[in-house]
């Protein structure tokens, strides 16, 4: 139940205490002392409105001024926007004719075309001058104002001379000096016309060899490229240091000097900066006789104030008459406006409707009219519900409705039904006397509209969790409590907080990375605010009991009674793992089959290696088998040639066993490998594919080179069939012998994306790779031979993408030309080898002393 707004007299100890005060002394006053105050009290709001009018007007005067110097300031910016990048279009052009000259593509003739055709366009420009080092004309060409009085009509130019202090002169040299284009401060050229010149350097081979020097006229800039909108709002003029009006767009009168505006901007002529302002400039607008107007008015508004309060003191009496009968009408008012918001709605103690407000109107869709005055049952009442809504009347008529409102159904005039709830309290009149019920109404529609699609989008929130394959539970941090699990939950641990537990800690079944202080929950101690913003960390867990592996993801979380909680989604990741096993026992597989493969590619090479030293063994046996019968070999030459043939054996030896460890299937392993050793061993064995195609290497490995963590083996593989593709790609290609080479370099890097790598790289002089199939290169089954495979540079790609590093190809051009094909792939560096190997020697530092090795074929 709501209470009207207290009388004045009860607002407060303060409020009374105050009002007594003012009353005591105000009685305290004579009649003619009160006439008096009552009469100047008016007088003085009146010259104090009067003080406030005035002080607009002057703030209205000096807005105007500040708009007025905006708007000049605005027009000078945007006149120095359109000069200054017209200056630079111009300066771009001669820059570029300047160029021409010094390349010495332009001669006098065509520099008179280009420079009729350069100033056709340019009216600001009175003539071009092509000057060399030595201050001499070369050419000049004057623009088409000057041509059409002839050549007597063009005044003589005002060009550099040695040893004469002259503003051209003074261009000239620091456009020497700093081989910059320099512009000239402002002068008056023969016939008196103000004018600056810009200067632009010719350099031939390095050397200074002149300068094209433009002249400029000051009144054309402003005739030309003023803004026509700008010139007709405001004066704008070109001044020099000094002070001095070169141009602008308002002449004065001969003999007459130009009056300075009172409104000035001054911004300087860019890019030009050689001394000259853009000078902006208003006048106010004359405002003294409408302000002396306004003022005389307002005085006049004031005394007729004055006249009017007057009158006004006469009534004041008839006022306090009317006043107590306002009372009752103010308390009702105050009472329906504490409620405005919602429909409002009085009654008198019969129930017969007194008031009702706009709100009442628009939400039952009756008009006022045909409301007040009406007894139950109301028009708004539903057909179906007339007794219960009339039982509920009753109700609110003896004073028995519930304080949290009534909920009922209200009928609007088309017919449709909405939900409201009411709100009754007590009507009292200024006698503390019930004169009815005023009653609020609000329309609850909305609101149990949006409860149902909360109730539904809960519904629906909670039947996704249960089809999900991921268990979901959530766990009570304090008591330990399951608060919510899904079906997959139930249908694996049961509704137990036991398995949320095992893989929250990890410890009971074990945990994929995990340690035994993982049962501990370490952020027990944090506030809730820090908990609940912590992100998911994912952990692979193992339940023993299931015989399966989750990726579990826990977060913290405010339960909807306020206590702490913690979700866990655990999703079975059994077959992935499983798969990942299959495909990595698979890349492992396709590993050792194509180094197979590659060795049985070079099963001849091999053979022929094997040749050699196996006929040199039979040679020397041969040999020593018809000295010894003809008893004619000592027992020095007899040794000599049994450590010949053991040399011999150990070579054969030597490549089988090469061999051997390369095709060996073993587990993949990382360790702590050389380059130099890996760079080796893959040399060693593509040098029998490389001697038997004729094809020569020569191999660059930087020193002090930090300590790889990869698998030599696999690394060994991949610079194999890069350097067999290479040594394949020269020969097929029947080059010459000084073509027929390879080069093989390993040296640091460090860049932006990768950080700090090694990088491998061969390099070959064959046809190169067609653009169209570089993109395909690292396809499965994808080959440019005819009989290859499609899966070395696959697997190789595999290989060192598992290593975190790149790969990439491209052609080598000499110009349009291929003239050959580099492979590159990096090896990242860990952190502690290159701390423990020291800090890598640049490539091309001629400090270092790198190892060279050249295979050239026999």
């Amino acid at each position: 139940m709501t209470t009207a707004r207290p009388a004045p007299d009860a607002q407060g100890p303060a409020w009374t205490a105050g009002r007594r005060l003012l009353g005591r002394w105000w009685r305290s006053q004579s009649p003619a002392r009160q006439d008096r105050f009552a009469t100047l009290a008016p007088l003085l709001s009146v010259l104090l409105f009067l003080a406030a009018i005035i002080s607009a007007f002057w703030y209205l005067r000096n807005e105007e001024i500040q708009r007025e110097t905006e708007s000049v300031q605005r027009d000078a910016e945007l006149t120095q926007q359109q000069i200054g990048l017209r200056l630079i279009q111009n300066q771009e052009a001669l820059i570029r004719m300047a160029r021409d000259i010094g390349q010495r593509n332009v001669d006098a003739e065509q520099f008179f075309t280009q420079a009729q055709a350069f100033t056709r366009e340019r009216p600001e420009i009175t003539h071009l001058t092509w000057v060399d080092a030595r201050r001499r004309t070369r050419a000049s060409h004057w623009s088409l104002l000057y041509q059409l009085h002839g050549a007597a009509g063009a005044p003589p130019a005002m060009l550099p001379q040695e040893g004469v202090n002259t503003e051209p002169e003074t261009t000239f040299l620091a456009a020497r000096d700093t081989r910059f284009p320099a512009y000239s401060r402002a002068f008056r050229d023969a016939a008196g016309a103000p004018v600056f010149q810009l200067h632009v350097p010719l350099m031939e081979a390095g050397a200074f060899a002149g300068t094209l020097l433009v002249e400029y006229s000051v009144e054309a800039l402003v005739r030309h490229y003023v803004p026509p909108d700008a010139a007709q709002r405001h004066m704008i003029g070109v001044v020099d240091e000094r002070g001095e009006v070169l141009a602008a767009t308002v002449t004065t009168m001969p003999g007459q000097q130009a009056r300075r505006g009172a409104i000035v901007s001054e911004v300087p002529l860019t890019p030009a900066l050689n001394g000259l302002l853009l000078r902006g400039q208003g006048w106010r607008t004359g405002i003294g006789l409408i302000s002396s107007t306004l003022f005389w008015m307002v005085v006049a508004l004031s005394v007729l104030t004055v006249w009017m309060l007057l009158g006004s003191w006469r009534h004041m009496r008839r006022r306090s008459q009317i006043q107590g009968k306002l009372v009752q009408e103010t308390n009702f008012r105050r009472a329906m406006e504490n409620s405005m918001p919602t429909g409002m709605r009085a009654m008198d103690l019969e129930g017969r409707i007194t008031y009702v407000n706009a709100a009442f109107c628009q939400m039952t869709g009756f008009a006022s009219s045909e409301l007040v005055g009406r007894l139950p049952p109301y028009p708004y009442w539903p057909p179906d519900r007339i007794e219960e809504n009339g039982r509920l009347l009753q109700q609110e008529l003896q004073g028995r409705s519930p304080a949290g409102g009534i909920e009922v159904r209200v009928m609007r005039k088309d017919g449709s039904v909405f939900d409201a709830r009411m709100y009754v309290s007590p009507l009292i009149d200024p006698k503390q006397q019930q004169t009815g019920w005023m009653t609020s109404m609000t329309n609850i529609t909305e609101a149990k509209r949006i409860r149902d699609q909360l109730s539904a989008s809960h519904e629906r929130f909670t039947t996704v969790l249960e089809g999900l394959d991921a268990s979901v539970s959530v766990l009570s941090v304090a008591q330990g409590e399951l608060l919510f699990a899904n079906r997959s939950y139930r249908l694996w641990f049961g509704g137990d907080a036991q398995g949320h537990q095992t893989m929250a800690g990890g410890v009971t079944d074990g945990s994929y990375g995990g340690d035994g202080d993982d049962e501990v929950d370490g952020l027990s101690g944090l506030p809730t605010e820090e908990l609940t913003e912590t992100g998911a960390s994912p952990r692979e867990v193992y339940v023993e009991s299931l015989g399966k592996w989750f990726d579990v993801r826990a977060r913290y979380l405010q339960w909807t009674d306020g206590r702490l909680a913690q979700m866990l989604i655990a999703t079975d990741i059994t077959a992935r793992l499983r798969a990942e096993e299959q495909a990595a026992a698979q890349a492992e597989k396709a590993q050792v089959t194509s180094r197979l493969v590659t060795m049985g590619e070079m099963a001849s090479s091999v053979a022929h290696e094997l040749n050699q030293p196996l006929t040199a063994i039979t040679n020397y046996c041969n040999g020593m088998v018809s000295r010894v019968k003809a008893d004619t070999i000592a027992k020095d030459d007899l040794v000599a040639a049994l450590q010949k043939t053991a040399r011999q054996a150990e070579r054969a030896g030597q490549i089988i066993h090469r061999i051997r460890a390369f095709v060996k299937r073993s587990e993949p392993q990382r360790q702590r490998a050389e380059a130099r050793d890996i760079v080796e061993d893959a040399v060693e064995l593509a040098g029998i594919e490389l001697r038997r195609r004729n094809v020569a290497i020569h191999t660059y490995v930087a020193q002090r080179l930090p300590a790889l963590m990869v698998d030599p083996i696999l690394i060994e593989q991949v610079l194999l069939n890069l350097l067999k593709n290479a040594a394949e790609a020269i020969d097929s290609a029947q080059l010459p012998s000084p073509r027929r080479h390879i080069e093989l370099r390993v040296v640091p890097r460090h860049t932006p994306d990768e950080g700090g790598v090694i990088e491998f790289s061969v390099t070959d002089t064959g046809p190169g790779i067609k653009e169209e199939m570089i993109g395909r290169l690292y396809e499965a089954f994808f080959s440019t031979k005819s009989d290859g495979l499609g899966i070395g540079l696959s697997l190789c790609r595999t290989i060192v993408e598992s290593h975190r590093g790149r790969m990439r190809a491209q052609n080598l051009y000499n110009g349009t030309q291929i003239v050959g094909c580099r492979f590159a792939f990096t090896l990242p560096v860990e952190i502690a080898s290159r701390a423990d190997a020291g800090p890598a020697e640049p490539a091309d530092s001629e400090s270092s002393s790198p190892t060279s090795r050249a295979i050239v074929p026999e």
